[in-house]
């Protein structure tokens, strides 16, 4: 099959998925199936695209003009080809894992659940081979909108209000700015919004005030992003069912905000205009406020889901931080972050799924000593645990590496502190939970009881532990994926994971 003709397919499996999930909706048996055969199907046709690239083909797709300039155009460049590989990936480990929580939880509307997820995938794989900002935007919104029905999916008050904030914040920042923005480039580009190596507007005639409220307009337009104060959506998305938390707010929605601050970055700022943009400071430093405040947020709180989301919002400011440091390695720093968080935040997600559905336990208070009873579930958060603090040999070290040589680099000790000191709060946070679950101090009160007969169900168990070792595994993949993105980030990756100069 011919590149363009993978690109369509990859666009089209998800929407054949939704149509074949409605239609067996009274059969979950079959319409399980179709969500698993989909998935694995889209991850092939994203691998033979991700082969494609990784021998220096760009693969691309052009399926005409929505309006004169506007047109519907793919093309999958290194970090599109990781964005899609992550996301495709994943969405087949948390299919598995939806299987076995929604089952096991006995939730409604599970076939809605199912078509909403298809549909989120087409618009994560549409942001992941978008060729333009254009296209960019329109596959944006349409992960908004088929991702509110997940967020609300449980239709009661607390699910509806956080589904309200979810969409009005989301839809708000991205048509009041991100819209804008992408309106403002097109006049300044001359009615282009290709994105180009070294930057559609690099060559472009702009003043500093210019550049600096284009690029404020498209970061904070970009809420998926949740730079702070655009952040209060996520914690409120937490009132979603997990599978929904673990996907689409630790690996799509949050990675198709960061991917594509750091797309708008590379490829229509271009690193020389970007650096020389004033505002670039100001929101590297926003990032660094929010990575701590997040973090301190996050240690206050005792709902599991709660101190996960603050997490996330922490770590998503990295990426944010690599994009603004504008050199090589800060770059390199962020892009890995999008696969090494994805993996290890998932996991977490996934493990505090399997703990309510085995006990009901929501509170971080209420899990001492379960660790007795779901070992295997305890150990996984341990290890992904390690790899959000970004301590070897998990992927999540590498990522820091990367930002603290990018900091260097850049003249920017502030943020080394501001990494150095977010670890330590990552370790204050997230190891408590597993250590005192796995070895409670003596005279510890039994732990919670299951209320579902049996524990958690299997698939909850095997998907956290898989992506644990998937944890693992990343770290010592780490240089083969530099280089991939070698292409993308300027050629510089392979210099700076060899301890070259950018």
């Amino acid at each position: 099959m011919s590149p363009d003709m993978l690109i369509f397919a990859a666009l089209c499996i998800p929407l054949l998925m939704a149509i074949g999930i409605a239609a067996a909706g009274r059969f979950p048996n079959v319409r399980e199936s179709v969500t698993i055969v989909g998935a694995f199907i889209l991850l092939g046709v994203v691998i033979a695209l991700v082969a494609d690239v990784a021998r220096g083909g760009v693969p691309a797709l052009d399926l005409g003009e929505a309006a004169p300039g506007l047109s519907f155009a793919f093309k999958l460049e290194p970090l599109g080809a990781l964005f899609a590989v992550v996301a495709s990936g994943l969405w087949i480990v948390n299919s598995f894992y939806s299987i076995g929580y929604m089952r096991g939880n006995r939730e409604r509307n599970q076939t809605r659940f199912y078509i909403c997820f298809a549909l989120s995938i087409f618009g994560a794989m549409g942001i992941a081979m978008a060729g333009n900002l254009f296209t960019l935007f329109v596959f944006y919104e349409v992960l908004t909108l088929a991702t509110y029905p997940l967020v609300a999916h449980k239709g009661d008050a607390a699910a509806k209000r956080g589904g309200r904030i979810y969409l009005l914040t989301l839809l708000g920042t991205s048509i009041g700015l991100f819209l804008t923005a992408v309106m403002w480039t097109w006049v300044l580009a001359g009615q282009n919004l290709d994105f180009v190596q070294g930057g559609l507007l690099a060559n472009v005639e702009m003043s500093p005030v210019v550049a600096t409220s284009l690029l404020l307009l498209f970061v904070f337009g970009i809420g998926k992003a949740a730079l702070m104060p655009v952040h209060f959506w996520l914690p409120n998305a937490m009132v979603a069912p997990t599978p929904v938390s673990a996907f689409l707010h630790a690996v799509a929605v949050v990675k198709a905000g960061v991917f594509a601050v750091m797309k708008v970055s590379i490829y229509i700022f271009g690193t020389d205009l970007l650096y020389a943009t004033p505002g670039r400071e100001f929101l590297l430093g926003v990032a660094c406020f929010t990575i701590i405040v997040a973090s301190l947020v996050a240690m206050t709180k005792d709902n599991l889901k709660a101190r996960l989301a603050y997490s996330t919002i922490a770590q998503l400011a990295y990426i944010t931080a690599g994009a603004m440091l504008a050199n090589q390695a800060g770059f390199l720093g962020g892009s890995l972050q999008i696969a090494a968080h994805a993996a290890g935040k998932m996991t977490l997600f996934m493990c505090a799924g399997a703990i309510y559905v085995a006990t009901g336990a929501t509170n971080i208070s209420d899990m001492r000593g379960l660790g007795r009873r779901m070992p295997w579930v305890f150990i996984a958060f341990l290890v992904a645990s390690l790899s959000i603090i970004g301590i070897p040999p998990m992927a999540g070290a590498w990522p820091k590496y990367e930002l603290l040589r990018g900091a260097i680099d850049g003249g920017n000790g502030y943020v080394v502190w501001v990494l150095i000191g977010s670890s330590m709060l990552n370790i204050a946070y997230l190891l408590p939970i597993p250590i005192l679950a796995l070895m409670p101090p003596p005279g510890s009160p039994e732990p919670r009881p299951f209320k579902r007969p049996g524990g958690a169900p299997a698939l909850t168990v095997a998907a956290p532990v898989f992506t644990a070792i998937l944890c693992v595994v990343l770290f010592f993949t780490i240089g083969d994926i530099a280089d991939f993105l070698a292409p993308a980030l300027g050629g510089a990756a392979q210099a700076v994971m060899t301890g070259g100069q950018p």
